[in-house]
C-alpha cells in the first residue's frame, strides 16, 4: 500500500516551523511525525504539502492510496485501523478526518461517500505550535516505548549516578561521564553517539537524538527533546529543539521550541511567566494579531535558521520567523518577523544573499549542502513573509 501525510488545516496555526518543511516532519518526542509512522508502517512515506516545498518534498501517488493526517501521532491501535481501511474507507475523530483511502485523485475527495469509521482513543495531536512541548512528555514515552521495545540498553556507566535505571535506554555510541539522571517522571533517551558531559544533572523525560551533546554542567528538566546534531547548555526546562540547534552556552529556555540551524548566543534567556501570571498570548499568522494559548507558561517559538546574539532576552510568549538574526540590549518585540536584522532598537530586511551565506557555511560543518532546493524554499518564505517587514 502507498501511504501519503498531508498536513491538513493545521499547517498555517504550526507557523513558523511549517514555512520551511511538511507537519510530517516536525519533531515531538524523539522522533519527527514521519519516523513515527513509518516506523509503525515498516514502509516510506511521501506528503502532499506546499507547492514550494514539494521539490524537497515530493509526492508519490499511486492507484490506491491510504492518505494519513499528519498532525495525529500514532498509536499500535489506530496504525492496525489504518492497515485494515478497505477502499472509500476513513478514520475521523470527532470532526477531524485522521486516514482514508481512496483511489480517487485528491481534488476528488468527497467523504459524504465514504464508510466513516470513528475511533475514539486518546491520540497525540498537533494543532498549534505550543503543542509541541505541552504535548511533549506524552509523545516521548510513545517513542521511548516504540523504540525500545524487544530492545536491551547499553550498560549505565559506573560513574554515572541513576534513579529508576530501567526507564533510561542508551544507544550504540554514547558517552555519558559523571552526570545524574532521574527518570522517575518519565523516561530518559540517549542516542547513538549522543554525549552528556561531566556535571549534568538530567530530570526526565528527555530525547536526546544522534550525536546531540549535553555540555558541561547543564541542568536539563522535562519534558525535553534534543534533535540530532544539537548541543546544549545551561538550564533548559521543557523545550524541543528540532535538530541542528545550538543553545551552548549558559542561560535559560523554558517552555519553548526552536527549529533547525537555530543558535542561541551565551546568556539567552526568555521568559516563560508573565510577572502578573496572566494567560500567555502568541503571535497568529492566520489572524495578523497576538491570540490566547490558554497556557500560563509559554516562552519562545524560533523558526528555522534563526539566531540570536550574547546576553539576548526574550519576553514570555516571543515568535520568532525564519531566518532573523537579533542582537543589541534590550528586549525585542515579541513578534519578530522573518528575515529581520536587529533588535529592540529597531530592525532592517536580512537580505537573502546575506542568508544564503550564512545558512551554506552552517550546514557545511555538518557535512550538508546548502543547495539549490534549500535555497528556492527560503526565498519563497523571504517574498511570503515581506507583509510583515512593513513596518520596520
Amino acid at each position: 500500500m502507498n501511504y501519503i501525510l498531508f498536513d491538513g488545516d493545521v499547517r498555517n496555526s504550526l507557523l513558523p516551523f511549517t514555512y520551511t518543511k511538511p507537519v510530517a516532519d516536525l519533531r515531538i518526542g524523539i522522533l519527527t511525525i514521519r519516523e513515527k509512522w513509518e516506523k509503525h508502517l515498516s514502509l516510506t512515506t511521501t506528503t502532499i504539502t506546499e507547492e514550494y516545498l514539494e521539490e524537497k518534498y515530493p509526492m508519490v501517488e499511486m492507484a490506491e492510496n491510504i492518505l494519513i493526517n499528519a498532525s495525529f501521532c500514532p498509536t499500535k491501535s489506530l496504525v492496525h485501523k489504518i492497515m485494515n481501511l478497505s477502499k472509500n474507507q476513513a478514520i475521523f475523530k470527532g470532526d477531524d478526518v485522521i486516514a482514508f483511502f481512496t483511489s480517487d485523485s485528491q481534488d476528488e475527495v468527497n467523504f459524504d461517500n465514504y464508510t466513516q469509521i470513528e475511533f475514539d482513543e486518546e491520540l497525540i495531536k498537533i494543532q498549534n505550535t505550543w503543542d509541541i512541548f505541552s504535548l511533549n512528555d506524552k509523545a516521548i514515552q510513545q517513542d521511548f516505548d516504540l523504540i525500545t521495545e524487544g530492545r536491551t540498553s547499553q550498560p549505565i556507566p559506573d560513574t554515572v549516578q541513576c534513579i529508576n535505571k530501567e526507564n533510561i535506554f542508551i544507544e550504540e555510541g554514547a558517552k555519558l561521564t559523571f552526570a545524574f539522571l532521574n527518570a522517575s517522571n518519565g523516561p530518559i533517551y540517549i542516542g547513538k553517539d549522543a554525549e552528556i558531559m561531566e556535571g549534568c544533572v538530567v530530570r526526565g523525560a528527555l530525547a536526546m537524538c544522534n550525536n546531540s551533546v549535553l555540555k558541561l554542567g547543564a541542568k536539563i528538566y522535562g519534558a525535553t527533546t534534543l534533535g540530532p546534531y544539537c548541543k546544549v547548555g545551561g538550564e533548559v526546562n521543557n523545550a524541543v529543539l528540532m535538530g541542528y540547534s545550538n543553545k551552548g552556552h549558559d542561560g535559560f529556555l523554558g517552555n519553548s521550541v526552536l527549529g533547525e540551524w537555530c543558535n542561541l548566543g551565551a546568556d539567552t534567556n526568555n521568559s516563560n511567566l508573565k510577572n502578573n501570571y496572566a494567560e500567555v498570548k502568541l503571535w497568529n499568522y492566520e489572524t495578523g494579531r497576538f491570540a490566547k494559548t490558554g497556557l500560563q507558561f509559554c516562552g519562545l517559538m524560533m523558526g528555522d535558521h534563526s539566531k540570536c546574539g550574547i546576553n539576548t532576552m526574550f519576553n514570555t510568549g516571543t515568535v520568532v520567523g525564519v531566518s532573523a538574526n537579533i542582537f543589541g540590549s534590550g528586549f525585542p518585540r515579541n513578534f519578530v518577523p522573518s528575515f529581520s536584522w536587529g533588535g529592540a532598537s529597531g530592525f532592517t530586511e536580512y537580505q537573502t544573499n546575506k542568508v544564503f551565506e550564512v545558512a551554506s557555511v552552517v550546514m557545511q560543518r555538518r557535512n550538508l549542502v546548502f543547495d539549490e532546493i534549500e535555497q528556492r524554499i527560503l526565498q519563497h518564505v523571504f517574498e511570503e513573509t515581506a507583509q510583515y517587514r512593513k513596518n520596520y
